[in-house]
């Protein structure tokens, strides 16, 4: 008789080495900053951590299925300033432009989605249109000084949090981080998540097979959109109303994601792995700043890590490829993955 099954958890490819550079950053903070001698020190990384996180599992799901959203560092600022405005300070006003933003959110990834799906224009070029729209129309709406004031009720899930005993208090931003990462899992582990891997990896066997490719890529800007309306909110919970709230956290999203082991052009990654990146690249920075480096060097640092990774990536499929053709030339057949 077979012994019973028992599960036992498994990393997905690429997860194991970011998680190496995590646990090698926070080990180098420990020694670097005495902050991070208490748990609320590690608390304060992941509440400045949980706006690129969020949004680097939103630039996942569009990544991993082979597209791009260079919009979402933009949509960010456009929710901060638009919040500002309308709810001037009205705590009446918290709840329905709440709503409005995850909305404006969703629409925006559905602009996004559409065009990149039935107009069959990359979505390179589609969000980096939307993100000019959205920096043009936020500037000519403000005049370059947001205006306006969000109301308490809006920021406590950026600036407040529930006290627990031995670890002090718990931001609500790792609250709502923690929901949003384990609700990625789950997806990604469902049907329609591995289904989303696969159109990246081919499209063309997803579609001969029955899939719906088109409204699965719709499916993973809508997330992004409203993710990035999630971060949005949590980001100006904390750091206050800015027409350069999200300036560059599209790319920075991108890095995290890539730095993450996920392929640039999609079929490979996990979406903890994305977030290990992101919580990665902000540890990185936050020592950084520790050791005094000019923050000028940040845009150096996510520029050196995107071609490293990307190397590194195209160095490992190299390799498989030529043990796939070694083994068609053995007549070995190769093995399904």
């Amino acid at each position: 008789m077979n012994a019973p099954k028992t599960w036992r958890p498994r990393l997905a490819p690429g997860t194991a080495p970011v998680l190496v550079v995590l646990v090698a950053l926070l080990l180098a903070l420990a020694f670097a900053g005495p902050a991070y001698s208490e748990p609320a020190g590690w608390l304060a990384l992941l509440k400045r951590a949980a706006p690129l996180v969020i949004l680097a599992i939103g630039q996942y799901f569009v990544i991993v299925s082979g597209g791009f959203d260079l919009s979402v560092g933009s949509l960010v600022t456009a929710q901060v300033v638009i919040a500002a405005r309308l709810i001037d300070g009205q705590e009446s006003a918290t709840a329905w432009v709440l709503m409005l933003l995850l909305g404006l959110g969703a629409l925006v990834g559905l602009v996004n989605g559409l065009i990149t799906t039935q107009l069959m224009v990359p979505s390179f070029i589609v969000t980096l249109g939307m993100l000019l729209v959205l920096d043009g129309a936020v500037f000519l709406w403000s005049g370059g000084a947001p205006r306006g004031a969000l109301s308490e009720g809006f920021r406590v899930l950026g600036r407040e949090g529930a006290d627990l005993p031995l670890i002090g208090t718990l931001p609500w931003s790792v609250v709502v981080l923690l929901v949003v990462l384990a609700g990625a899992v789950l997806f990604m582990r469902s049907g329609t998540g591995r289904t989303l891997i696969a159109i990246g990896d081919n499209e063309t066997a997803v579609h001969l097979a029955g899939g719906r490719v088109a409204r699965l890529r719709l499916l993973a800007f809508v997330l992004s959109g409203v993710l990035a309306a999630v971060a949005a909110i949590v980001l100006g919970g904390f750091a206050g109303v800015s027409a350069q709230v999200g300036q560059g956290l599209e790319f920075r999203a991108i890095t995290a994601v890539v730095l993450g082991g996920v392929l640039l052009g999609g079929g490979r990654g996990s979406v903890v792995a994305a977030a290990a990146g992101a919580l990665s690249l902000e540890a990185l920075f936050s020592l950084l700043n520790l050791l005094g480096v000019s923050g000028a060097l940040e845009s150096a640092v996510q520029g050196a890590i995107i071609i490293a990774a990307v190397a590194y990536a195209s160095l490992g499929s190299g390799e498989r490829l030529r043990v796939r053709g070694r083994r068609d030339v053995a007549g070995v057949a190769p093995a399904p993955h």
